[in-house]
């Protein structure tokens, strides 16, 4: 699934990512989104991240632009810092690594709120929407939550149904992980078998909402966004599961994103 480009390409023209993550204690996550992003297509990938996070997102990949935030988690103070970025970039993903400070949920939803493109919210920011659901009004969002988050956002069993029925609801497009990926926009459902029990390793799910992010950045709509970068992630973990068996890492799932946009 290589997406066709124009010739006249430019740096930013094939999409900006912006990934809102990290803590002084998650140092990793915002670095895979942020490269799936970019494994995925997308020009650039920019992490706003507290200190300790950000220089490792530096020493990590020069790859990566990065927006150092003082102190130890994301705080009010940070968003006005992060709002310079807002309008450079295509797609925000929000949430890996955040930690839950009660700082950083309000935090969390003030971001969402100024956001006026494509929202991906994972992981920790997932907890800070569960109790503020009307910040998703008539914002354009991907939601990737494993089973245990999805039921406290729904307060529903996960099933086809309730993913449906909340994606309608609420009009944003849920990625539902699990053995079979659950995908639903509102309007209709899409399953992924693709991937194995060795993903279950840190990390891979903020790859994935770095693979969604960077395919969306690069103009596909969000659920066919969503749906394509399950699948993609899964097919990569499979290729990594041949080699590394249950030692695989999310690093090694990254490095497969390319092997598998080349062939499919």
């Amino acid at each position: 699934m290589i997406l066709k480009r124009h010739n006249e390409s430019h740096k930013g023209s094939n999409g900006i990512v912006l990934v809102v993550g990290g803590s002084k204690t998650f140092t990793g996550a915002p670095i895979f989104a942020g490269l799936g992003a970019l494994r995925a297509g997308a020009d650039l990938a920019i992490i706003a991240a507290p200190r300790r996070a950000a220089d490792t997102a530096t020493a990590y990949s020069p790859d990566l632009i990065t927006i150092p935030l003082e102190g130890d988690f994301l705080k009010m103070d940070h968003v006005k810092r992060i709002e310079d970025y807002i309008d450079k970039s295509d797609v925000l993903i929000i949430g890996p690594g955040l930690g839950k400070d009660k700082d950083t949920e309000k935090a969390i939803i003030e971001i969402i709120r100024l956001f006026k493109k494509l929202v991906v919210i994972d992981a920790d920011a997932l907890k800070a929407v569960s109790k503020n659901l009307d910040v998703l009004k008539e914002k354009n969002t991907i939601l990737t939550p494993h089973r245990g988050e999805f039921e406290k956002l729904s307060g529903h069993v996960s099933s086809e149904e309730a993913v449906h029925s909340f994606a309608q609801e609420h009009k944003c497009v849920v990625l539902l992980k699990a053995h079979t990926d659950i995908i639903s926009n509102g309007h209709e459902i899409k399953l992924n078998k693709t991937g194995n029990p060795g993903m279950t390793v840190g990390g891979t799910g903020d790859v994935l909402a770095g693979v969604t992010a960077g395919i969306a950045a690069q103009g596909i709509e969000p659920p066919n966004a969503a749906f394509s970068a399950a699948k993609i992630v899964g097919m990569a973990g499979d290729l990594a599961f041949v080699e590394k068996g249950y030692a695989l890492l999310a690093s090694d799932v990254l490095e497969k994103v390319p092997e598998v946009l080349k062939k499919h």
